[in-house]
């Protein structure tokens, strides 16, 4: 959303009235039908305490990007756009917002001076209790074959990353329309940073008997000696040298917001 002078409701229905006669018949069909979109029924819920989704205002604006978004597709959002949307709504509701510049590490956006990390989950047989990130940084440096060792190097590689950035938020489609139910859900979710600092007193394995060079290890960081997983750091080896984040427990973390709402094909007259 650009940032747009404030103008009336009643200002602005009659500049959109301006425009109609203007417009083709193909131009009105995707006016009629994104207007159409607005009217159907949608439900948005925020926490009241949100620094980022800090108003209803915020919420309904973000909602409503995504939902123009699925008028012209059944993709879910995308890291850019989730970018872009989150950037310009905070803009137009008077937070100092911008894109971080090309290639700058780990931040993506930055928000009243915070550095934000920004991600997208739409996994196919997405679990809601889990995160999974599945490709949050490249590891192309440093010693990495088949010693277990090694993969702490690698672990200092990842908190040294996590430096680069202030909070890491994740926006998450957890509900793509089908037959037996007809709407998209959202979530937005921030993963504490401090949890995933926790890397410091997590377990490795290096998986040696795969046939990756170099080989594929974890760090699993656990709630006490016997206790349940929290996450898991899992280095893929191979050509690609990645990091994933998997497992992510969920009730550790924040949600700010969900949406939900349907889309659908305009009845022809």
């Amino acid at each position: 959303m650009a940032k747009l002078e404030r103008a009336s409701k009643e200002e602005r229905i009659l500049r959109i009235t301006s425009f109609l006669p203007q417009l083709t018949v193909g131009q009105l069909i995707w006016m009629e039908r994104i207007a159409g979109q607005f009217t159907r029924k949608c439900t948005f819920i925020r926490d009241l305490r949100s620094s980022v989704i800090s108003s209803d205002a915020i919420m309904d604006d973000f909602g409503d990007a995504s939902r123009i978004h699925h008028c012209f597709t059944d993709e879910p959002f995308t890291k850019d756009k989730f970018e872009y949307v989150l950037v310009n709504v905070s803009n137009y509701y008077g937070f100092t917002s911008e894109k971080s510049k090309y290639n700058t590490p780990g931040a993506d956006v930055l928000i009243e001076g915070e550095r934000f990390s920004l991600k997208t989950q739409a996994d196919r047989n997405l679990r809601l209790n889990t995160i999974n990130i599945h490709k949050y940084m490249e590891l192309g440096r440093g010693d990495w074959s088949d010693v277990e060792i090694q993969l702490e190097g690698l672990t200092n590689q990842f908190l040294h990353h996590l430096d680069n950035y202030d909070r890491i938020i994740i926006l998450r489609n957890i509900g793509k329309p089908s037959p037996s139910n007809p709407h998209w859900k959202y979530e937005l979710v921030e993963i504490p940073k401090e949890l995933l600092q926790e890397v410091k007193i997590g377990k490795y394995e290096m998986i040696t008997d795969s046939i990756q060079n170099p080989k594929p290890g974890y760090c699993r960081v656990f709630d006490g000696p016997d206790g349940t997983l929290k996450f898991e750091l899992y280095f893929d080896g191979g050509t690609e040298r990645k990091l994933k984040i998997n497992k992510i427990d969920k009730s550790l973390c924040y949600i700010h917001a969900t949406w939900e709402f349907i889309v659908n094909e305009l009845d022809e007259e």
